[in-house]
């Protein structure tokens, strides 16, 4: 019976270990089999606006219940983080609908990475090759800086940065400072923006998210993900100054 049990952990493909990953599955299955994706758009959002607005002057409970979905939204990597947030800013106000934002995408982030990483996370990195474990020390090595960069820099679909630290070895500890920090900026701009949505519903013309994201925008979150990158760029420097045995 001990002999099995080893098998199945050594084998990665436990019901303890799969069961999440079917669960998300499911639910991404349902989301798109039941037309949801309906109602995670800025035309359902400028349709319902004055009953959203009403139910959160009524609720007390409307931030909890708002960042309970964001949770969802993230840990299913449903696609709607963008109007997620801009929604958040739109019923919350700039500052507060952004703190609440962040929290909900960065506790479903948490959710996910979690559910990948000891689902299939350790089983791969068990098996990972040389070449897999050389960029996993090195990952390692710097993975504060390296996170801020890809959560900073929005070259990479969220649920994919939230996933590929979870088969790398990332700590839970930087993980989640990585990422309730690096999603700031974006966050808050987006959230502005929902913020200033009302007039654009009162005009009665259609919201994009073309013009959010400005080339000064994408500068100055690339100069942060350049600023984070910093640590590594001096390692670097003083490991080539400090040669191994250097010390006498």
């Amino acid at each position: 019976m001990g002999q099995d049990t080893s098998q199945n952990e050594s084998s990665g493909f436990s019901w303890q270990r799969i069961v999440p990953l079917l669960v998300l599955a499911a639910g991404l299955a349902a989301f798109f089999a039941l037309d949801l994706n309906r109602y995670l758009s800025f035309s359902a959002l400028g349709e319902n606006r004055v009953a959203l607005l009403d139910w959160v002057g009524a609720n007390s409970l409307a931030p909890v219940i708002y960042i309970l979905a964001y949770i969802i939204v993230v840990a299913f990597s449903l696609p709607g983080g963008a109007v997620m947030t801009i929604s958040g800013g739109f019923l919350f106000g700039a500052v507060m609908g952004g703190i609440y934002a962040v929290t909900g995408a960065s506790l479903g982030a948490v959710a996910l990475f979690l559910i990948a990483k000891t689902s299939l996370g350790d089983f791969l990195l068990a098996k990972a090759g040389p070449a897999v474990k050389k960029m996993q020390a090195g990952f390692e090595e710097n993975a504060l800086s390296y996170m801020f960069v890809l959560r900073l820099v929005p070259l990479f679909p969220f649920f994919l940065v939230n996933l590929a630290p979870a088969f790398l070895g990332v700590p839970l500890r930087v993980y989640l400072i990585a990422t309730f920090f690096g999603i700031m900026p974006g966050t808050f701009v987006y959230a502005l923006v929902g913020a200033g949505l009302g007039s654009v519903f009162d005009r009665g013309e259609a919201f994009t998210l073309a013009g959010v994201m400005t080339p000064q925008m994408i500068a100055a979150l690339v100069g942060m993900a350049l600023l984070a990158l910093l640590p590594v760029v001096y390692k670097k420097l003083k490991g080539k100054r400090d040669p191994v045995g250097g010390d006498e």
